[in-house]
């Protein structure tokens, strides 16, 4: 795409910072905590989900923009409309408002709880006797065991603080003595973070394990003398990078070991301290850590790694949560039948977390039991903590399945994970790849080969999201089960390009990143100008967790120039700017943040009657289309096209949960007079209404 053929306007007002953007979709996550008609306990989850995302961002996207600064690079192309240094900045002053804005949210949803009797009490608020006997009982038994304390000294050299605990830092003073003492005492991950205390007058109590390590400082510092002590807590959060090492002469398993190890005395990217701490406490620590740098020092409130807030307990309020909704049967798939037999009659799509996740198990399983079955080759990127998708290929090893996975050791945060399951499945006979030289592959398939007669018969899925059954009941995700020999062909030519690196295939049919999806991106948004260019029209629909590469937006802008009408669900990072006349007048984007994580990614190109349909595993990132393997598959099972469109068409006209995304990005609610539509919901309601249709 040439860039000259746009109107001559600066970056800045061509583009969203990738960054900036980023920390606005956490924003909604926030506007979530703060929105009365979500249940009170869900609302706590989402401080949870906003922090931890907040973690996740220093720990990859603000460690990389320090590393450009450090390295002397303004970065200004790299980082689109900002200077490395500006940007550093910028970040800094937005997540040090939106902390702040989270800790008002979370003293209001404490205040919420206490009117329905549930109470979070600090250790200065303890009355009843039964609450101290059992803090102390339960402090004694189940947390000093596990208590790491360090005592600290000005000219000491500071032991390893760990990425992303939560320390309490200790002031203990003692007259007479010039200097105070100082230590830290790092909150046990292995415990829960909220404690339940025992119910008193039909209320409920809790209290946090900070709060309860507070009022027990006396015991932990008893063989000390002093007047006074007090208790402030601390967090570090290091960068994420992995260093692999080019040793050639250790398995890439024992160079991520180490890269994965080395995390743990990676630079501090960001400090986050309790902004009641006094000034000599602050820069003692700040000198033993040897933090200079004012962008990465944030502060925040008494408690840290809100994050925790995600497992907030229930406490039997089943009236603070959401109501759950039942995962539905696919229609026309029985659990009880062969999943195989069905598939080879016709495709079937599978939408969770409206769907069940256990077809993809019977799928699995059902191919490890099958005597017919002779292969199972799949692509895993995250697994659950307990995985039967592993089980059933180790199970499929087995019974004599020449079982072959494309392990993906290097997903972020994960990589320890799928090391372990990585040696369990080889230990069980499993053939394992890992990886392609310079790319992640992040696509999502799997291809099964079945003796029939005397032919090999291919059965497959090809999903938007991870073979991941935990994050499948939050996540939604389209899973395609089809027998199309085509499509399956490609499949199996793309587990031949794992093999055979240096050999690169052509597919008729899918959309494989890096090689062809450009280009295929491209010439179907040509496609659709050229439509209008003829006097026809013009139509591109996409679903997208993020889109940042300016390239295959400034397709987008001269589609829109032309006349072709585009229409964008993005939940995450989006770079574009639409609404701008003369530039993007044509295109329209909405972000829909609510009970459920929007995943899946939906391209569809033409008006009604003439689309083509597409799901995939990539989003239109420069990573995902340059630095992954992706696959991007075509639907062309009317049935099933149909209702992508119509889900997607459920999500574009959401009401209650959309924000539209402006240049001015301020996460506004979409607002119209039309009845109110809460997409996820209505989605639900209508994979129920086609159940009841066939039922009856």
């Amino acid at each position: 795409m040439n860039r000259k053929s746009l109107p001559p306007v600066n970056d800045e007002d061509r583009y969203l910072n990738r960054e900036i953007s980023w920390l606005q979709f956490n924003a909604r996550v926030l506007q979530e905590a703060e929105d009365e008609k979500v249940p009170l306990i869900e609302r706590l989850r989402f401080v949870g989900i906003f922090s931890n995302n907040l973690d996740e961002f220093f720990k990859v996207r603000y460690a990389t923009v320090k590393r450009i600064v450090e390295a002397g690079k303004k970065g200004r192309k790299a980082l689109g409309v900002y200077a490395a240094d500006e940007l550093l900045e910028k970040i800094t002053r937005i997540v040090i408002e939106q902390q702040a804005e989270s800790l008002k949210i979370l003293e209001n949803i404490h205040n919420k709880l206490e009117t329905e009797r549930i109470l979070v009490i600090r250790e200065d608020g303890i009355t009843h006797p039964e609450h101290i006997e059992f803090i102390k009982n339960f402090f004694m038994e189940r947390v000093s065991p596990a208590l790491v304390t360090i005592i600290l000294d000005h000219d000491m050299e500071l032991p390893r603080i760990q990425d992303l605990e939560a320390y309490l830092t200790v002031k203990i003073k003692k007259k007479g003595r010039s200097r105070p003492m100082y230590a830290l005492v790092e909150i046990p991950s292995s415990l829960d973070r909220f404690v339940v205390l025992p119910k008193v007058d039909e209320n409920d109590y809790i209290m946090i394990l900070d709060d309860l390590i507070r009022f027990n400082l006396d015991v932990v510092f008893n063989i000390f003398e002093y007047d006074s002590i007090s208790a402030h807590m601390i967090k570090i959060t290091r960068d994420a990078e992995l260093d692999i090492e080019s040793d050639l002469g250790k398995s890439f398993i024992e160079k991520l070991s180490r890269s994965i190890k080395g995390r743990e005395d990676a630079e501090p990217v960001r400090f986050v301290y309790d902004q009641s701490i006094d000034d000599h406490t602050l820069t003692f620590l700040l000198n033993l850590l040897g933090i200079e740098n004012n962008d990465s020092i944030i502060p925040g409130g008494r408690y840290h790694n809100r994050k925790d807030y995600m497992a907030f307990p229930s406490l039997g309020r089943t009236d603070l949560l959401y109501s759950r909704l039942k995962p539905l049967p696919i229609n026309g798939i029985s659990l009880n039948d062969s999943i195989l037999k069905r598939i080879a009659e016709r495709d079937f799509l599978q939408y969770t977390p409206y769907h069940t996740f256990a077809y993809i198990i019977k799928f699995l399983r059902e191919a490890a039991l099958d005597p017919k079955v002779k292969t199972i080759k799949i692509t895993i990127y995250r697994l659950a903590k307990i995985s039967h998708v592993a089980s059933a290929l180790i199970n499929a090893a087995k019974n004599g399945k020449q079982v072959t996975v494309q392990i993906e050791l290097r997903a972020r945060f994960d990589e320890a994970s799928n090391m372990m399951y990585a040696n369990q499945m080889q230990d069980e006979g499993v053939r394992l790849i890992f990886g392609v030289p310079g790319l992640k592959v992040h696509s999502k398939i799997c291809v099964i080969e079945r003796l029939e007669g005397s032919t090999l018969k291919r059965y497959g899925i090809i999903s938007t999201g991870n073979f991941n059954g935990n994050t499948a009941r939050i996540y939604t995700d389209y899973t395609l089960f089809t027998a199309n020999r085509e499509i399956l062909k490609d499949i199996d030519k793309l587990f031949n390009f794992f093999d055979t690196n240096y050999i690169v295939n052509t597919y008729k049919h899918l959309i494989i990143s890096p090689h062809y999806a450009r280009n295929s991106f491209y010439k179907l948004i040509n496609k659709e100008v050229t439509k209008v260019k003829n006097g026809g029209e013009g139509y591109i629909r996409l679903k997208l967790n993020s889109i940042s590469n300016y390239e295959i937006i400034d397709k987008l802008y001269a589609a829109s120039q032309a006349g072709v009408k585009i229409d964008m669900i993005v939940r995450g990072v989006c770079c574009i700017i639409p609404g701008v006349k003369g530039m993007s007048e044509n295109i329209s984007v909405i972000s829909v943040i609510d009970k459920f994580l929007e995943h899946p990614r939906v391209l569809i190109f033409g008006s009604e009657g003439s689309e083509a349909v597409f799901i995939s595993s990539s989003d239109w990132m420069t990573r995902n289309l340059d630095n992954r393997v992706e696959v991007t598959c075509p639907i062309y099972d009317p049935e099933i096209k149909k209702e992508i469109i119509e889900t997607f068409m459920i999500g574009l006209h959401d009401n209650v949960k959309a924000r539209a995304i402006t240049k001015a990005q301020d996460n506004a609610y979409r607002k119209n007079d039309k009845p109110a539509l809460r997409s996820q919901f209505a989605t639900y309601d209508y994979y129920l209404n086609k159940m009841e249709e066939l039922d009856s």
